[in-house]
């Protein structure tokens, strides 16, 4: 963040006042842990095919279940979903994702219709939920506006389980995740409420929840002795690991919650906060997460041959996935702020130009390179913006 500007926003921040807001329940954060272990299986997946085949795939995969995550971040946001009917029917979602992400490793072989049944399950249950809270809370614009595309896109995955053509069944695919991806672009967010302090705060742990991904891929990559040189790929996996958490929880986590409670607040401009939701969080959260999970796949395989280069497509993998974090940071600002955090988006070039590099030298130097950049990037910024950090920091608290 260029230094005025930061100025200018811890200026703003000193002086909002903290309103009572909602925060994430226990049943919420229940709730995720299901997507913990389908991230975990999507590793499993890309691990077992490290081909640009199998990455395609698992971007896919991570792509839908994302997506599905989202839809219950904004259904908890605007609805309690922790009392009653509803609580029930949210252990039947958690049921049906558990069931898609054992079906995960081969939701493109055979268990790809298993897959598409219990991921339709889990999303036409959300429309229900709903539904079912309509008595309470008046959600009619918002049920007529998911049904567009939450009901056809999950049927499709249906639909692509009963093709036996792979090609045919990833183009069925791409085609649900287009009309998934376009509705809130097409239709809109009517009908929609979000209370900014508990969507951010949500997004916020899926975040971690990601990142600790990255830390179970270095155990998970260990299949011979712990020698020195292991031992070393965990230390430099666990650097790029904080270096991300410090990226995201320093100060843009902060900026951007405050921003969004401000959008709350704007009588002028009611629909500002929900589009905010919709943009800055439901899309641009995605690339955060897709990249975290291959720079996951890149530690795994790493861990389990150090002195072996990378193939082409963990290597890719590897830099490509902090290339892809870095770019949804650089999105992420733009959509908040208006402004090009070039710093990022320099280490996103830098981390794109070394893929080649990767596959020509042992799998530890090159991890050894994406902690160099990670690590830098975080020291970079500390020490040029340490007062407006400094400053934004000491407001949000």
């Amino acid at each position: 963040m260029e230094a005025s500007e930061a100025a200018r926003t811890a200026e703003v921040l000193e002086g909002e006042a903290r309103a009572p807001e909602k925060r994430v329940a226990p049943l919420e954060l229940f709730f995720d842990l299901v997507f913990v272990f389908a991230i975990t299986q999507v590793t499993v997946m890309m691990a077992e095919n490290p081909t640009w085949e199998g990455l395609g795939r698992g971007m896919l995969v991570i792509a839908f279940l994302w997506w599905a995550w989202g839809a219950y971040a904004w259904l908890t946001n605007f609805i309690n979903a922790d009392e009653g009917v509803e609580r029930l029917l949210m252990f039947a979602v958690m049921g049906a994702f558990l069931v898609a992400a054992l079906a995960v490793p081969e939701s493109f072989d055979e268990n790809a219709l298993l897959f598409g049944v219990a991921y339709a399950a889990a999303r036409w249950l959300h429309i229900f939920i709903f539904a079912e809270a309509n008595d309470d809370v008046n959600t009619a614009t918002a049920i007529r506006v998911l049904a567009r595309t939450a009901i056809p896109a999950p049927a499709l995955l249906i639909i692509a389980g009963f093709v036996d053509d792979q090609t045919v069944r990833a183009v069925i695919w791409i085609v649900a995740l287009a009309i998934d991806l376009a509705g809130p672009i097409v239709f809109g967010v009517s009908g929609f409420r979000v209370s900014p302090g508990h969507f951010a705060e949500r997004f916020s742990l899926i975040v971690i929840i990601a990142l600790g991904e990255s830390i179970v891929a270095i155990g998970a990559g260990i299949e011979g002795e712990l020698d020195a040189g292991i031992v070393v790929a965990a230390a430099l996996g666990l650097t790029i690991a904080c270096a991300q958490w410090w990226a995201y929880f320093d100060v843009v986590a902060v900026v951007a919650e405050r921003r969004f409670r401000a959008a709350a607040d704007d009588p002028d401009d009611p629909d500002k906060a929900v589009l905010i939701a919709r943009d800055a969080y439901s899309y641009l959260h995605l690339p955060m997460i897709a990249g975290i999970i291959l720079i996951a796949l890149g530690i795994k395989k790493t861990v389990g041959d150090v002195d072996e280069p990378l193939k082409s497509a963990p290597a890719a993998a590897l830099f490509g996935g902090l290339a892809l974090y870095y770019l949804g940071h650089v999105s992420f600002r733009l959509r908040n702020l208006g402004s090009l955090n070039k710093q990022r988006l320099l280490a996103a070039l830098v981390a794109l130009a070394l893929i080649p590099l990767a596959t020509e030298v042992d799998a530890l130097v090159a991890l050894a390179a994406v902690a160099a950049i990670s690590a830098g990037l975080v020291a970079y910024e500390a020490l040029h913006f340490a007062e407006a950090r400094r400053r934004m920091r000491s407001a949000a608290h």
